[in-house]
């Protein structure tokens, strides 16, 4: 691991290193504040030689004061000197001790030599540090005497005398808070270093690439009113979440399927990492999309997409595969964009050999030639082998990973189990990330909201702040919508006369007026009085003739046919572009 790394890993979990630093400040804080406090100070003393009688003599003197300076340091420590300080100054204390406190050091290049002593009272300090001073002097006399003659050569004197100090020298509080604090750190990185190697679960996008070299092709942030709404493409449009799943639709837009059909598996390695919730929220903006998306609940299982979606779920997949009923009887519309449904029916004692049949294989082809995409909701990978049954039969999987609940084991596991049936890996989605993971996504779709025409103000009022638009707040829905599944709508009719000489004569169009067109109705209600609608035409695929050149696609307000119906994928572009033209105006005209 180089620098960068520990950084990385400093930054990731800045709480628990913070902490650890915070508490070796406290304690080192502590540990300062119950230590007795130190004085310390230090007197000086000056050797000199006397005897010389000419120069040399001196500079011979000179130069032996200055080696046995060293030595006179030494002996400040000693009984012979300390003794008589104890006696004199009347201290509780043995030599022993004493020489704790006591220190002597030679000052470089000098005949100096600086004592300093270091006693709880600042004033019993300064008494030591001279009386030392003055008993070295008296020993250094007697021992540089010779025996017969009555001067020493060598002489001891004082030149600075020790004051009592304004201050304690220990405790040192700020130095000791600081060292507190680098070994508080040192230690939280020593820590987050090791839960970090501990630590298997895939958390990041980093994680996932030391697993796989699948793209994480989508990073859904992680809320904690999701069991709430889980819905949140529907019921909050401009929450984060909702911008990541549109970031999704974008990036499985622009994967390379070889050309073949949009029929793709979305599943996980472990229940609850949000597969199903991923599925419906990534249909429903496929459809945004102008695109025909067929959501098929294979969880067989634990179904749950009906429950989700507020419709009928007892008839579906199971009751389609025993042909107890047609592909029509099964497949629900829901909302008024291009979403279709196909709920799990009736929970079977054999899902793995309904799945894995021939049936399913059959139904899936014909699925992907009627509709855009088709999004099949599957099992887990490791507890059941459904999902590497139907991933044989599709363009590939998007893996959902749980960010924090998966680990990395589990997901290497799981993506074995799809390479062993040779089943191909969209990418990776990967669920439930961090808010800090997504900064970006969290501002962006929490402050770029609608704006609302402020009609509160006063004409009159000015300032730089008058007559200034307020973004409306969104509130946050709380609780799923009840969403209702809408009644069929009305039958096609056949174009009339008239409207085939208007698809003929695209120039004349242009100066007729355009008839406006009805406004939506209410969920559960049937239209009426409803203008006749061309149905689109058919996407020319290799078994199917290709559509009239002449053709042209409705408006996708009149795309509410059933899936059995014309349209088998994207619409064969017209020539005639007046017709586009008419359908946006009539899509603003439309509005409510």
């Amino acid at each position: 691991m180089n620098v960068t790394e520990y950084l990385r890993i400093a930054r990731k979990h800045w709480a628990p290193v913070a902490a650890v630093a915070l508490a070796g400040i406290m304690l080192a804080g502590l540990f300062a504040f119950t230590r007795t406090p130190a004085y310390t100070t230090s007197s000086q003393v000056f050797v000199s030689f006397h005897g010389a009688e000419s120069t040399s003599e001196l500079a011979t003197g000179t130069s032996y004061v200055q080696r046995r300076v060293v030595s006179y340091s030494n002996l400040v420590r000693s009984p012979q000197v300390l003794d008589p300080v104890i006696v004199e100054l009347g201290l509780d204390t043995t030599a022993g001790e004493l020489g704790t406190r006591v220190q002597a050091a030679p000052v470089t290049d000098t005949v100096l030599i600086d004592i300093t002593a270091t006693d709880a009272d600042p004033t019993v300090a300064a008494r030591i540090a001279n009386t030392v001073a003055e008993s070295l002097a008296e020993r250094v006399d007697e021992l540089e005497t010779p025996q017969q003659t009555v001067d020493s050569p060598v002489q001891l004197q004082m030149v600075r005398e020790a004051a009592p100090p304004g201050s304690a020298s220990y405790p040192n509080i700020p130095v000791m808070i600081f060292v507190g604090f680098l070994l508080g750190a040192a230690v939280g990185i020593a820590l987050a270093v090791l839960r970090e190697i501990a630590d298997t679960r895939v958390r990041s996008e980093q994680d996932v690439r030391a697993v796989t070299d699948s793209a994480v092709i989508g990073a859904i942030t992680m809320d904690d009113e999701a069991e709430k709404n889980p819905l949140v493409v529907q019921t909050s449009p401009y929450h984060t979440r909702s911008e990541a799943f549109r970031r999704l639709r974008t990036n499985l837009q622009f994967l390379d399927l070889d050309g073949g059909p949009q029929a793709f598996v979305v599943t996980s390695s472990v229940p609850d990492e949000g597969k199903t919730t991923s599925a419906i929220n990534l249909a429903i903006t496929l459809a945004d999309a102008d695109s025909r998306v067929l959501l098929i609940d294979a969880d067989l299982r634990r179904p749950s997409v009906a429950g989700y979606l507020g419709m009928e779920g007892s008839v579906g997949l199971t009751t389609l595969l025993i042909q107890r009923a047609t592909i029509d009887d099964v497949i629900q519309p829901w909302g008024s964009a291009g979403l279709f449904v196909m709920p799990s029916g009736v929970v079977p004692p054999n899902p793995a050999e309904l799945v894995g049949s021939k049936a399913m294989a059959r139904l899936v082809h014909e699925m992907s030639e009627r509709f855009d995409y088709v999004i099949i909701d599957t099992p887990p990978l490791l507890p059941v082998t459904d999902a590497a049954l139907i991933a044989r039969m599709t363009s590939g999987v998007l893996m959902v990973a749980g960010a924090g609940q998966i680990r990395r084991e589990q997901l290497r596991q799981s993506l074995a189990n799809l390479s062993t049936v040779s089943a191909r890996v969209l990418g990776i989605v990967l669920n439930k990330v961090g808010r800090s993971a997504d900064t970006y996504g969290a501002s962006y779709g929490y402050e770029y909201q609608p704006r609302t025409e402020d009609t509160g103000g006063k004409s009159g009022k000015k300032g730089r702040g008058a007559g200034r638009k307020k973004p409306a707040r969104v509130a946050h829905v709380a609780q799923p919508a009840q969403v209702m599944r809408p009644a069929r709508p009305a039958p096609v009719q056949e174009p009339t006369a008239d409207a085939r000489a208007a698809d003929s004569a695209p120039a004349k169009r242009m100066a007729e007026p355009l008839s406006v067109a009805q406004p939506a109705q209410p969920a559960g209600t049937r239209p009426t009085d409803r203008p006749a609608e061309r149905p689109r035409s058919p996407r020319p695929t290799p078994d199917r003739p290709t559509a009239s050149p002449t053709a042209v696609p409705p408006c996708r307000g009149s795309r509410g046919s059933h899936p059995s119906g014309h349209r088998s994928g994207a619409t064969t572009q017209a020539p005639a572009s007046p017709r586009r033209a008419s359908c946006r105006r009539s899509r603003s005209r439309t509005a409510p």
